[in-house]
């Protein structure tokens, strides 16, 4: 007897058949990269699991983003969350979102980031904290990272 390998090829059957590989996405974005985010989500297969964090400053901005069915997207908005605990301020950019996915990544993923492909669409200053959390403390390869070239971080762009 001969042992099979999950297939990585996608289409409508492959998707069905219960060893098909399915690689989870981990995908970070904020209000300014709502279009980046849409073009991603579109262009990835239908059978695509994983999990969606889009910070926003207020609930005014959710509105519905066509995702793969097995994905989960959550909306973040910065008017319902604090600072730095106990301090009382206000929630800064990027601060809602990095905690979401540190949180997420430090419960959910497995030994090495096993399979997981992790976009981060968000600003900078958030994006580099959440690579740094993953690829120093969850064992992500950074080739397994996907952040905008403009940032200049060591990952897959």
């Amino acid at each position: 007897m001969t042992e099979r390998t999950p297939s990585t090829e996608h289409g409508t059957a492959a998707c069905r058949a219960p060893r098909h590989t399915r690689v989870q996405h981990l995908i970070a974005a904020d209000e300014d990269s709502l279009v980046d985010l849409e073009v991603v989500l579109a262009t990835l297969p239908l059978c695509s699991t994983g999990r969606v964090f889009i910070e926003v400053p207020d609930p005014s901005w959710i509105r519905e983003i066509n995702a793969p069915a097995r994905m989960t997207v959550a909306w973040l908005t910065r008017s319902n969350r604090s600072g730095a605990p106990g301090s009382g301020r206000a929630c800064p950019a990027g601060a809602a979102v990095h905690r979401a996915v540190i949180a997420w990544a430090d419960e959910m993923l497995c030994e090495d980031g096993d399979d997981t492909r992790v976009i981060l669409l968000g600003g900078y200053l958030g994006t580099a904290d959440i690579v740094d959390h993953l690829t120093d403390v969850r064992g992500v390869a950074a080739s397994s990272i996907r952040t905008p070239e403009r940032f200049g971080l060591a990952t897959a762009r």
